[in-house]
């Protein structure tokens, strides 16, 4: 497969794409087209148990290309990777969104290339279809020295082949922000945004004034090792971990096994950042979940389809996990590691979505929130945690609004 992407007009400048050129990513892997940029890192992928999280930590969210330029129409050739259901419409294809200076500019897509067709819901067994790069194109730029960043599609992987510019392309300056880890499952991975910048993360981020690595994988916060070792592993200012929906959804541990997972979870961050200021969030409102343990099951009466909870409460009184027990032993871990751990903080993922807020914006699937969703938790994520008084104040006064 090595045919050459479509371009109607291509720039004079070609540039490879090189490691150098990324920000949000852990690890990047050479294919035959161009680089496959990697939220994990290469000894952690070798331990990955599932096709779910290793068809995720190739879905570059918050991953994106930073140089600057006085190009006004630059195209970026890629190989995407695009996944759908078997049985179901493929999904619209993945927007790359182009910042100048921080400000989204423009946006683009990338027809045809791969395509990975998920066979079995449940362990995402899947098999792939082999199709040709293409190329996003943006024009009409500023005719003007810029900082450029194109944030690569957060729900489709995308194997970068080269950049074409009608200018050179210098590296980008270092922008002095601090450097922001965080982990947690299908939300922060950005599940129903609409384009890259505005899952939760990125909103916050921007409205935080720090440098993102998104490690949100779809189904897959799971407390697993590796990707502990890959948050001591990877340098940071701040750090936070939003904890135990999928651990209940996947109904993979009782509270038994789930209380020194947490444990063993933190303590290997903290043995790479000792000093980092942690925050631990409690799962977000999600009624289906709240009292009702795992596992979660697609369910598809009425037509579209929506997420119900298959356990049996009184499952609970044996250790069965459901969202209220889990934000119970969440903040009960926190309180007892704080006594000698000031820098560690715990937020109930109620307060960045609780129930007046599903009264207003309830989830559409029962399981993930819309676009006005991830804002809303963006803004409470902001407004508690980035402003002054909050667990990362120190960067207060770099906190601005959301784009």
């Amino acid at each position: 497969m090595n045919a050459e992407p479509d371009r109607t007009t291509t720039a004079p400048v070609t540039t490879p794409v090189t490691a150098d050129m990324l920000r949000g990513h852990l690890d990047v892997e050479t294919t035959a087209h161009g680089l496959l940029p990697h939220r994990l890192p290469a000894g952690a992928r070798r331990q990955i148990p599932d096709d779910q999280l290793a068809l995720a930590e190739t879905q570059p969210s918050g991953v994106r290309l930073a140089f600057r330029t006085r190009a006004t129409v630059i195209e970026l050739d890629t190989l995407p990777t695009k996944r759908v259901y078997e049985g179901f419409p493929p999904p619209p294809d993945g927007v790359y969104d182009l910042l100048v200076d921080g400000v989204l500019t423009a946006q683009a897509t990338v027809t045809g290339g791969n395509l990975r067709t998920i066979t079995d819901m449940f362990t995402q067994a899947s098999e792939l279809t082999e199709g040709p790069p293409g190329t996003a194109r943006f024009t009409d730029l500023p005719a003007r020295d810029k900082n450029v960043e194109i944030w690569l599609p957060h729900n489709e992987s995308a194997e970068l082949i080269a950049l074409h510019t009608d200018a050179p392309v210098a590296p980008a300056p270092d922008s002095g922000r601090k450097w922001w880890l965080h982990h947690g499952s299908s939300i922060s991975h950005g599940s129903n945004a609409p384009h890259p910048t505005a899952t939760w993360p990125a909103l916050a981020a921007a409205a935080g004034g720090v440098e993102l690595v998104n490690l949100g994988f779809s189904g897959s916060a799971l407390l697993d090792p590796f990707t502990a070792r890959a948050m001591r592993d990877t340098p940071a200012d701040l750090i936070s971990v939003k904890l135990g929906i999928n651990v209940v959804n996947a109904d993979v541990m009782r509270l038994r096994a789930f209380g020194p997972a947490v444990h063993g979870f933190l303590d290997t961050i903290r043995e790479g950042h000792p000093t980092t200021p942690l925050l631990v969030v409690s799962p977000l409102l999600c009624p289906a979940q709240e009292d009702t343990p795992g596992p979660l099951t697609p369910d598809f009466d009425g037509g579209g389809m929506r997420f119900k909870a298959m356990g049996d409460p009184a499952e609970t009184a044996f250790g069965g996990l459901t969202l209220t027990v889990i934000r119970d032993a969440l903040a009960d871990i926190v309180a007892q590691r704080a006594a000698d751990d000031p820098l560690l903080h715990y937020l109930d993922g109620r307060e960045l979505y609780g129930e007046s807020d599903h009264a207003r914006l309830p989830l559409p699937d029962g399981l993930h929130p819309d676009a006005a969703g991830h804002r809303l938790i963006a803004e409470n994520f902001a407004r508690l945690v980035f402003a002054a008084g909050g667990p990362f104040s120190a960067d207060a006064e770099q906190c601005g609004t959301l784009p």
